[in-house]
């Protein structure tokens, strides 16, 4: 591609709303983590012994083992939203976006 084709693509008011809805989304979801992150911080620092009371009397997990497993677990579980939403609607306004410009 040329830098005609970058200009085009840069000032296609598609191309503008797509770069302000995937920013908007990955920022969402990134406070979405963090937040999470914060608050198993939180937990551990002024709540530890929730996190190190057992989950039953039998037991020897504690409840910190779950709710860490379930923070790495919502990672993977936002990225696919992501992913999902990336390879969907982005892709789609961006093949869009490639057909305007090169007409």
């Amino acid at each position: 591609m040329n830098d005609s084709i970058y200009l085009r693509i840069e000032q296609n008011p598609r191309f503008q709303e797509l770069v302000a809805k995937r920013e908007r989304f990955a920022w969402i979801l990134s406070a979405i983590m963090l937040g999470l992150y914060v608050i198993f911080i939180l937990l551990i620092a002024f709540q530890p012994q929730l996190l190190g009371t057992r989950i039953s009397a039998e037991s020897s997990v504690t409840w910190g083992i779950p709710m860490g497993v379930g923070l790495i677990v919502s990672a993977f579980v936002l990225t696919g939203i992501y992913v999902q939403r990336a390879n969907g609607e982005f892709d789609r306004l961006n093949q869009a976006i490639l057909a305007e410009v090169e007409e």
